[in-house]
């Protein structure tokens, strides 16, 4: 009896023993876990690397003409009588537009044009006078005083001639103005004139874009303004008249202080768009070195695209990026340096500040040596 109460006892020892050392391990593992003491997921690292890649800058902006003519009467105070064109109709350098009352201007003409037949026919008899006061001079028959007389009357009509000339000249001019037309080739995209409309000097009747030529003024940020340049092609679409090429015109020299927007002008060839609709852009503005990612690497948390970095003590971190373009393999990305450690495998599973494990690169496979023949 004796015996078997000292192995019982043994035994209740032992049991007290395990219990509290089954207690500790409990606690470590217990501790570790709330440390990140252990990996929770094994996943794969890519290098971010630098690549030259062709770059696209999308921009939006208004469509306006890329010259508009006002079109306006030089001479007031007539009437329209006839308006040839209406808003929409594509002119002629040079075509009549509108025609004023001008039959006041054509009596007017006919006036200065009989005032210079009068002036032209006084001039010639006072011509002739001067040569006959000249013959007689010389022979002696005429004073000094005479011959005088007769000079001054024949450049007195010579110049009553210029000034009926340059009065018939005036009256041409205007009557001239009186048909109003196009001075540049063009579509008419305002009309402000009607039959029947007294014009004055100045008014504006019509107003043309020369050539037809429209161009966007597209707003570009100006951390992008610096890679936009005269020349580039940009295709230019809009939800209400589909696509359309246009290439860069020029580049402004000034942001907007408040905007922080620089326009670039996009010449548009083709297309059915008007003045003022809105488009937009996607400039081509060349290769560019851009840091880049495999795009399986890329997520979005919280409508932010990002990407896992390893840190030094094997934990991650997301990163947020912004995505410049993408490919199935490829994205290029803003906002990450390049030699970042970015994960790849297993990114989707993982939150920021996790510890985890990198899997080793996998071995490449070798082509097997080809079989010897034994008895050679």
């Amino acid at each position: 009896m004796r015996n078997s109460l000292a192995v019982a006892a043994m035994m209740a020892l032992g049991l007290t023993l395990a219990a509290c050392g089954g207690g500790d391990d409990a606690k470590k593992a217990e501790a570790a876990s709330k440390t990140g003491g252990g990996s929770s997921q094994t996943v794969s690292v890519v290098v971010a690397s630098l690549q030259n890649l062709p770059r696209t800058v999308t921009a939006s902006g208004t469509v306006s003409a890329w010259e508009e003519v006002p079109v306006g009467a030089e001479t007031g105070g007539l009437t329209a009588t006839a308006v040839y064109v209406d808003e929409g109709a594509w002119v002629r350098q040079g075509q009549p537009l509108v025609q004023l009352n001008d039959a006041l201007l054509r009596a007017q003409l006919r006036q200065q044009q009989a005032a210079v037949q009068t002036a032209e026919a006084n001039a010639a008899r006072d011509q002739a006078a001067l040569g006959r006061a000249q013959e007689l001079k010389e022979r002696g028959f005429l004073s000094q005083a005479a011959l005088d007389t007769a000079l001054a009357n024949q450049r007195s009509s010579a110049a009553n001639v210029a000034a009926a000339q340059a009065s018939l000249s005036e009256t041409r001019t205007r009557l001239a103005q009186a048909t109003i037309r196009a001075p540049v080739a063009g579509q008419v995209i305002r009309r402000s004139v009607t039959r029947g409309q007294i014009v004055g000097a100045g008014t504006e009747l019509f107003r043309i874009v020369r050539d037809g030529r429209l161009e966007l003024d597209a707003q570009v940020p100006e951390t992008e303004l610096g890679l936009v340049r005269a020349g580039q092609t940009a295709t230019v679409s809009s939800d209400e008249v589909g696509e359309a090429t246009g290439r860069v015109r020029i580049v402004t020299s000034e942001v907007d202080a408040e905007s922080r927007l620089g326009t670039a002008r996009i010449s548009l060839t083709g297309g059915n768009f008007r003045p003022g609709m809105f488009a937009r852009a996607r400039i081509q503005v060349g290769a560019q070195p851009v840091v880049t990612v495999p795009t399986a690497s890329v997520l979005y948390r919280e409508n932010r695209a990002g990407v896992f970095v390893m840190g030094t003590d094997n934990r991650v971190r997301f990163q947020a990026v912004t995505v410049l373009s993408r490919t199935d393999d490829q994205t290029a990305v803003e906002g990450l340096t390049a030699g970042a450690r970015v994960v790849v495998a297993g990114a989707g599973f993982l939150g920021d500040g996790d510890r985890v494990a990198v899997a080793p690169a996998a071995a490449p496979v070798r082509a097997a040596a080809p079989a010897t023949n034994r008895g050679s």
